[in-house]
């Protein structure tokens, strides 16, 4: 496979990665508009724990979220110094032969302690999407319970 062909095939997967988390983002916030519509009128009662836990969910999903694309573009610029690093053109590139391997080795261990952060954060952005909608469902369902006349 070509460089070429390698670059084009890096680029998809990122741009298919942000609309992932971009949609999740878009999600979660949708999610949360649509619960405050919804008790527009509501007082405060226990039946409303699920949706209150729901909406928290919802918000420490997007919170991920937003962390992940920081995460990611922060690896993103630590890829990017160490490949000049490698190449021999940074900015700040070291003279000799041994601090350059340790730059290297430095800007090497961030990048991927950078990715860890960002995965992290990615994987608790959906966990806590899913929880949300879990719990919304958990509360509708007690809702119409408890609209269901006794017999």
């Amino acid at each position: 496979m070509s460089n070429d062909a390698i670059r084009e095939l890096w680029l998809q997967h990122r741009a298919a990665q942000d609309k992932y988390t971009y949609f999740l983002l878009a999600v979660t916030a949708s999610a949360i508009a649509f619960a405050v519509q919804k008790t527009g009128d509501a007082v405060f009662a226990r039946t409303l724990a699920p949706l209150g836990l729901a909406v928290l969910a919802w918000g420490g999903s997007f919170y991920c979220g937003c962390k992940n694309l920081i995460w990611v573009q922060t690896a993103l610029m630590a890829n990017y110094n160490l490949l000049q690093l490698r190449a021999g053109v940074h900015p700040q590139q070291p003279d000799h032969p041994d601090l350059s391997a340790a730059a290297q080795r430095g800007t090497g261990n961030a990048l991927n302690s950078n990715v860890d952060r960002a995965q992290s954060y990615a994987l608790s952005q959906f966990r806590l999407a899913i929880v949300g909608a879990i719990l919304f469902l958990l509360w509708h369902v007690i809702e119409i319970y408890n609209r269901t006349p006794a017999t």
